[in-house]
């Protein structure tokens, strides 16, 4: 990008309804500056006291901000489908979805209710199962976008969907089940991108990453006395702002330059930090293949199909709504 871009560029969201998984950090951040620039934001997370804590610092920035918040455990199937319930009985549609919320390395392996690991459960097929279901609301929308967020540690050489050990059951090692877990979130945006495509669901995917913010994820997740969460303590200067992390996200939630099935981080510092450019896909997330069977098994773990999402109505009226597009 010639210009960096900034929330200067953020064209107006009057008039959007978008919903953004993750209370704090870059959660927070995107739903902020959505909220200021107009949109009708739903924020959905786990715990209700830092979800009215951010509401209300919300609040108090912008008073005329639409916000709402939603309690939903990506942990827990259910949860999922009972936020979808909730917001196709009290909304029409969804016209931006950004899948942000997740954990970071836990020391030791812990599951989530339906018994996945918790990192690939909630980093990923939560957010699967969340946007499968919300698929009728999003095809509703005009234009509609799903962003999902991924990491920087997709790059490591031994990062790969492990297809033998899915549920890192035989052996944990934190990180590289973290980047497991983030690779399939960049591998659905691609493939979910693909998918639309063929079928006509007339969504766009994107993926972003947020290079190396400033978030409490290390300081949750492997602990604050941990080695990773004493370098965010104590190297914080290493880090960037949390609102410049989250400008890559913004970025693909928005801007008319941003593409389906890109993908898009900071400019700067081998993507650490900086304003919103293409990322680096690494080889691994550009296998067909693996997308197709990972998805394949997410369908079959999480019981969502999304072709059976689609309703038989829009089914009926698609090609009408796809030469409206183009037209």
């Amino acid at each position: 990008m010639s210009q960096p871009w900034t929330l200067d560029d953020m064209p107006s969201q009057k008039g959007r309804t978008i919903l953004i998984t993750g209370t704090g950090g870059l959660g927070f951040e995107d739903a902020l500056a959505l909220a200021q620039a107009g949109g009708d934001v739903i924020i959905a997370g786990r715990n209700p006291a830092k979800g009215a804590e951010a509401l209300r610092r919300i609040k108090e920035r912008s008073p005329q901000a639409s916000v709402a918040l939603e309690i939903v455990d990506l942990g827990d199937l259910a949860s999922i489908e009972a936020l979808a319930k909730r917001l196709n009985e009290t909304r029409n549609h969804i016209d931006v979805l950004i899948n942000n919320a997740g954990v970071m390395t836990p020391p030791t392996r812990q599951t989530t209710k339906n018994g996945f690991e918790l990192q690939f459960g909630t980093n990923y097929l939560g957010h699967f199962a969340l946007t499968g279901h919300l698929l009728p609301m999003l095809m509703r929308a005009n234009a509609p976008r799903v962003v999902t967020l991924s990491s920087i540690a997709v790059r490591g050489a031994n990062v790969a969907i492990n297809f033998d050990d899915l549920q890192a059951e035989r052996s944990y090692k934190p990180m590289p089940v973290y980047g497991q877990s983030k690779l399939a979130c960049l591998m659905f945006a691609l493939e979910l991108q693909r998918r639309s495509e063929e079928a006509g669901w007339g969504i766009t995917s994107i993926a972003a990453h947020p290079g190396i913010s400033r978030t409490d994820l290390l300081h949750n997740g492997p602990g604050r006395r941990s080695a990773q969460g004493l370098l965010r303590s104590f190297l914080w200067f290493l880090f960037q702002p949390v609102a410049q992390g989250a400008l890559p996200t913004l970025f693909a939630a928005t801007s008319p330059k941003a593409r389906g099935g890109g993908y898009y981080g900071p400019d700067k510092l081998g993507e650490t930090r900086g304003h919103p450019t293409e990322a680096q896909t690494p080889r691994q997330a550009m296998e067909k293949h693996v997308a197709h069977k990972l998805w394949e098994i997410s369908e079959k773990l999480t019981g969502i199909s999304f072709d059976a999402q689609v309703p038989p109505r829009e089914l009926a009226g698609l090609d009408a709504t796809t030469i409206r597009r183009e037209g």
